[in-house]
């Protein structure tokens, strides 16, 4: 049985724990900037050795050093198999080797769909932010995506300000009425709250876990769409000693994310 962590923990360190414990070994998981490549570097230093982790700019395969500030500093393709280019990874994607995605999101709504372009209207946005970059295409084509993301009313939103990355759309059958390859979806959610699935009728976010010390209630509250609440509620683990040296000390000593 493993150690259990006796130091305190950020929310961002539980969140990278968590889902980090999503990705299996031998899996290949296309990953976005912050906090996914530190939950995919923890995920190769604990439970996945052999997890194939590509960057959208071209690295396959590296044996990342330190934390890449993006997924196109030079650090990404530390020693990889293949330093290729965006074109080849999204390619590859197309043609479903990607298992998993992995990425951030500004706004998500009910069915998964996330909103990383702007805040406001389009042409008059309060706030323009990174924009897709890969995130579409990440969305769109790895056969699972798993978002992480902080959860409140403000990014819980009942209608995004912009589509970027699709999610379920519009609810049972959008995707596949869209064009997007059959079996590819929208997997699970990470927040500083708990760990969301998706229901396999409506493909409407539900939870799965809570957090250590979050209550059921927090859940809702947080939320401006109603997220569903299953009788039987698991309990995400607590990061253990060596998971929280393994981010402080060799993934992140820097502080670039785990500051946050």
């Amino acid at each position: 049985m493993s150690e259990m962590a006796t130091q305190e923990y950020s929310t961002i360190e539980q969140m990278a724990v968590a889902a980090s414990k999503l990705i299996e070994d031998g899996t290949t998981v296309l990953t976005g900037t912050g906090l996914p490549i530190i939950a995919v570097a923890l995920a190769m230093k604990t439970h996945a050795p052999n997890l194939t982790v590509v960057f959208e700019a071209g690295g396959i395969a590296p044996r990342i050093p330190v934390l890449p500030i993006s997924v196109g500093d030079s650090r990404s393709s530390y020693k990889a198999i293949m330093a290729t280019s965006l074109d080849y990874v999204m390619g590859s994607a197309q043609q479903g080797y990607i298992d998993y995605g992995m990425l951030g999101g500004a706004q998500m709504d009910v069915y998964g769909n996330l909103n990383t372009t702007v805040i406001g209207p389009h042409d008059k946005p309060k706030a323009r932010l990174p924009g897709s970059g890969g995130a579409n295409d990440l969305g769109s084509l790895c056969w699972r995506t798993i978002i992480i993301m902080q959860q409140d009313t403000r990014k819980f939103v009942n209608k995004l300000d912009f589509l970027t990355t699709p999610g379920y759309l519009e609810g049972p059958g959008s995707r596949e009425e869209m064009g997007l390859p059959a079996g590819t979806c929208p997997y699970r959610v990470v927040t500083q709250l708990g760990v969301f699935g998706f229901d396999e009728i409506t493909k409407k976010v539900m939870l799965l876990s809570l957090h250590p010390g979050v209550a059921v209630e927090e859940v809702n509250k947080n939320s401006s769409f109603e997220i569903k609440i299953p009788a039987q509620i698991d309990r995400t683990a607590a990061p253990t000693a060596e998971e929280l040296r393994l981010l402080r000390d060799e993934i992140d000593p820097a502080k670039f994310i785990l500051r946050k």
